[in-house]
């Protein structure tokens, strides 16, 4: 998929873009927001990616979150009269996206991330499934490429092998919840677009910095129940993998906000009185994971029993507890 780095689009120009095709669907207004920090490398592509789409009825909403490089100078250089600049002090992503949220005007809203890609009928497409399903929150596959814009499709990339593990994980058991529990195929926020009315009952982007993304997801699920779409034929989205979201600090404190999203909506769709029992039980096996790591760090020898089979034992009997109530 091509890359807009080349040199200055119409749109950075001054002249407002005008797609080659019109688009097929009704012309709803689509609020785009970009949260933006410390990518003046990447936001000039986002911003074009956004201004170029087929779907030419949109309002971009860029929220410079307190860059201290020349984010804001290229974002300035866009004259295009759908764009919209908002500066604040630095409060990190979510406060930026909920700002955003806040000034949308628009029927539709997406969201696009600083570093990442739309493909050019992304808004379109998506535009067309809502209509067609009466879905409230909608989301498609995505393409991985690199700092510089290629694809990265080498399927023994450990990023490309865990998302086609997920998409497997999807296509085999078909249900949206258990596959969230299990892999955020959601991947990143550039991938969710929502109506208006379904921004209004999941609310603001909760105070995470790494998983606010997968929590806004669980969410969505809940109080979107049957209404949320996954369009995982369609590669609409490219995320970008570069230095700076790979940073060492997310493996720990990432994987225990992903412990924590993970228990408290595996909790949610437990009925009460289940509650407890399975809130103790994947404690108690979080615990039991890290005393396992501390013991294997200390001795040599075979693995010990890993701990999904005993997280699956517990799962099935609440699973069989749960259907035999509602046999009663």
């Amino acid at each position: 998929m091509p890359i807009l780095n080349g040199p200055l689009s119409a749109a950075r120009q001054g002249s407002r873009f005008a797609p080659e095709v019109q688009p097929t669907v009704k012309s709803s207004l689509v609020s785009v927001i970009i949260p933006a920090y410390n990518h003046e490398r990447f936001v000039g592509p986002a911003i074009e990616s956004v201004l170029q789409q087929s779907h030419a009825n949109i309002e971009l909403i860029v929220v410079d979150d307190g860059s201290t490089d020349a984010t804001a100078r290229v974002i300035k250089s866009y004259a295009d009269p759908r764009l919209r600049y908002v500066y604040e002090e630095n409060q990190d992503a979510y406060n930026a996206l909920n700002n955003g949220l806040a000034l949308a005007r628009g029927e539709f809203v997406a969201i696009l991330n600083s570093d990442d890609i739309f493909a050019r009928t992304r808004l379109e497409c998506l535009l067309a499934a809502q209509e067609e399903s009466g879905a409230q929150c909608l989301f498609t596959r995505v393409r991985l490429i690199d700092d510089d814009g290629r694809e990265l499709t080498d399927p023994e990339l450990w990023w490309n092998r865990w998302y086609e593990d997920g998409l497997r994980r999807f296509t085999d058991c078909g249900d949206l919840y258990t596959t969230f529990l299990q892999r955020n195929v959601l991947v990143t926020t550039s991938n969710l677009f929502l109506t208006r009315a379904a921004v209004q009952r999941v609310g603001q982007f909760c105070p995470l910095r790494y998983l606010h993304d997968y929590d806004y997801m669980f969410r969505a699920l809940l109080a979107l129940p049957g209404q949320v779409r996954f369009l995982h034929d369609a590669p609409l989205l490219c995320y970008r993998i570069h230095q700076s979201n790979t940073i060492s600090e997310a493996a720990i404190s990432g994987r225990e906000q992903d412990q924590a999203v993970i228990r408290k909506y595996l909790l949610a769709r437990m009925p009460e009185e289940l509650q407890p029992l399975v809130d103790a039980g994947t404690g108690r096996l979080v615990e039991l994971e890290r005393e396992l790591l501390q013991e294997r760090l200390r001795r040599d020898g075979a693995p010990l029993p890993g701990i999904r089979v005993q997280a699956g034992n517990l799962l099935k009997s609440c699973g069989r507890r749960l259907r035999e109530k509602l046999r009663r």
